[in-house]
């Protein structure tokens, strides 16, 4: 088992991908492996390490070339010795690869590929960054797919391993749902639709609104939440959605909450979750909510497909169709008896395919083949 791996992630965001990564640190510190983080100086993902007293490396790195930078983070890995180092990012690649050549280090170099890219990296500088990477984790398998059509790994290189979630703190029997409900005026036969995530375009939030809009003039009884806020760059677009929920007058029936810390209360206070993302990697919120027993109306793409079962823990709609998410909203709220079976079916579908011990285990045997230099002949 290896004793001391560098995470990496210069990303200035604060999303799933940063997310993720402080929540990977936080796991294999619990299996006593020492993980430090490389971020970029002064990003919430710095503020979020130093908070929890992680040793922290930073790199001010914006673009591809930083000849200074390389030179010192090719230092660092040497004086700290590291087994592996594993980045979430693979602009990250840029600084890590010439810094491992710097100093001939043949450390095991792994990258964790979250977002899928349309922009095919064949050529030869492209090339010789990813000879470099020992192994790749593809968090579903649209991002598997994505990897193999637009760079130059081979499918031995590959490996999918979904994202987890902690059932201990995504726990139904431990939720505030009636304080939550209660904070926001929520009455006992309400049924609350809800969203979570960043103020993003692509995230669904038009259609979110529309359904809305279509909704309560068949129902009086439907409360609508949309909990996360804009995260850097995205204030116009947050704006733009808010004027939206105006122009519908919404005002009464929707609830923007902002940002939450207390993701399981605030999913256990909705009764549906709505997934209307366009395009999504992997679907972090979805397996929360599902973890929590919540019914689901997803979009039919990529990486929800790896997560939802149509018909069983969720009803599938047609991506961007605000028409068809509509209908399959409606399906739920005009039914008990499917809101309560498809959130039990959601439960045990987390505990059976994404819970986050079970997924630590897999990541670490991993590693540990990677150390040992054993080959990895079988999925994660």
């Amino acid at each position: 088992m290896p004793k001391k791996i560098l995470y990496s992630c210069l990303s200035r965001s604060w999303g799933g991908m940063e997310m993720r990564t402080i929540s990977g640190i936080e796991q294999l510190h619990k299996r006593g492996i020492k993980t430090d983080l490389l971020c970029y100086p002064g990003s919430r993902i710095h503020e979020e390490g130093m908070k929890r007293g992680y040793n922290i490396l930073t790199a001010n790195v914006r673009g591809y070339f930083h000849p200074l930078e390389i030179v010192k983070i090719a230092r660092k890995i040497k004086t700290f010795d590291y087994e592996i180092i594993h980045t979430q990012a693979s602009q990250d690649l840029w600084l890590l690869v010439p810094a491992l050549n710097l100093i001939g280090s043949e450390i095991p170099l792994v990258l964790t590929k979250r977002v899928g890219s349309f922009i095919v990296k064949k050529d030869l500088l492209h090339r010789k960054l990813y000879e470099r990477i020992t192994s790749t984790i593809a968090i579903s398998e649209v991002i598997r797919k994505n990897l193999l059509d637009t760079t130059t790994l081979t499918e031995d290189k590959i490996f999918l391993l979904h994202n987890g979630v902690n059932l201990e703190k995504f726990n139904p029997a431990k939720s505030a749902r009636g304080e939550v409900r209660r904070e926001f005026d929520i009455n006992a036969n309400d049924i609350v639709i809800g969203m979570l995530g960043r103020f993003s375009w692509g995230k669904g939030h038009e259609e979110f609104m529309f359904a809305a809009k279509k909704l309560l003039s068949d129902f009086s009884n439907l409360k609508f939440l949309v909990v996360g806020e804009p995260s850097m760059g995205e204030d116009d677009y947050a704006a733009k959605i808010k004027n939206l929920a105006a122009e519908y007058n919404l005002k009464g029936a929707l609830l923007f909450t902002g940002y939450r810390s207390d993701t399981p209360d605030i999913i256990s206070a909705m009764d549906i979750f709505a997934f209307p993302s366009h395009s999504e990697a992997f679907g972090q919120a979805l397996v929360e909510a599902m973890a929590m027993g919540i019914p689901s109306v997803c979009s039919n793409s990529d990486g929800v497909l790896d997560i939802a079962i149509d018909g069983v823990t969720s009803h599938l709609f047609e991506r961007r169709s605000a028409e068809d998410f509509t209908a399959k909203l409606k399906l739920l709220v005009n039914s008990p008896e499917d809101r309560k079976k498809f959130g039990a079916a959601s439960i045990e579908r987390v505990g059976k395919h994404f819970e986050l011990e079970k997924q630590t285990d897999k990541l670490i045997e991993f590693y540990k083949r990677l150390v040992e230099r054993i080959p990895i002949t079988t999925k994660l």
